[in-house]
């Protein structure tokens, strides 16, 4: 399996494009501020045809090329639908003080196609099985990605905004809930294996393992009882 990875944009959004191997289709996942050269980029380099963009979440630094993307490339977009609203609406999303200096700079919207998440489903692209969980307390609408163990990699989480490597997402945005994101981490990413590889939306890769010995936002939580991706 193929994942290429690049920061984007004003907050180094993590954007990834996952295929079954170079040549081959592909899932963008999160493509956020000034991601679509660099999308582009990796398309070229992989030599990947995109036939879907899912996103963690609804904030501008996750979303800001969707439209973009969605468009050079005729692909709909999925996210869950308490964040579907985000995508016209950033502002309403971060408050004034963070959206309104960005606001001149974006053109916002929804792609032609959006399509919603549903938590516990399974969604089969570019030939890849993906795991949705609804995990809020970052955004009332985040969700994770799962992939199962391949046979060249071990279990992949995408998590978006709720899990990092050393830390976890703020919750200080409307819509945010430390509770929720509390609970979310215990019933999403403890019950994980340790060797599954964390890949979040912002910062290094790290794994559940690493974050359940040392990430002090875990201490503490009960894992529901483990489950794979």
């Amino acid at each position: 399996m193929l994942i290429a990875g690049f920061p984007a944009g004003a907050w180094g959004t993590n954007c990834y494009l996952v295929a079954p191997a170079a040549g081959e289709e592909c899932v963008i996942i999160d493509p956020g501020h000034q991601a679509a050269q660099g999308v582009e980029e990796a398309l070229k380099k992989h030599r990947l045809k995109p036939v879907a963009v899912v996103l963690t979440h609804g904030h501008i630094d996750h979303v800001a090329s969707v439209v973009p993307v969605c468009g050079a490339h005729d692909v709909p977009a999925w996210i869950h639908p308490e964040d579907r609203y985000m995508m016209s609406d950033p502002e309403k999303a971060l408050g004034r003080s963070i959206g309104m200096p960005l606001m001149g700079e974006l053109t916002v919207g929804e792609p032609d196609d959006v399509k919603e998440l549903t938590d516990g489903s399974k969604l089969t692209l570019a030939g890849l099985e993906f795991g949705v969980s609804h995990a809020p307390g970052h955004t009332k609408g985040s969700v994770t990605f799962g992939m199962p163990e391949a046979a060249d990699i071990p279990p992949v989480l995408f998590s978006g905004d709720l899990l990092f490597a050393g830390s976890v997402g703020r919750t200080d945005l409307p819509g945010g809930d430390h509770a929720e994101l509390l609970e979310s981490l215990a019933r999403v990413c403890l019950p994980l294996d340790d060797s599954t590889v964390v890949l979040s939306g912002h910062g290094p890769q790290t794994t559940i393992g690493r974050e359940r010995a040392s990430n002090p936002f875990l201490n503490g939580l009960d894992a529901a009882p483990r489950r794979g991706l």
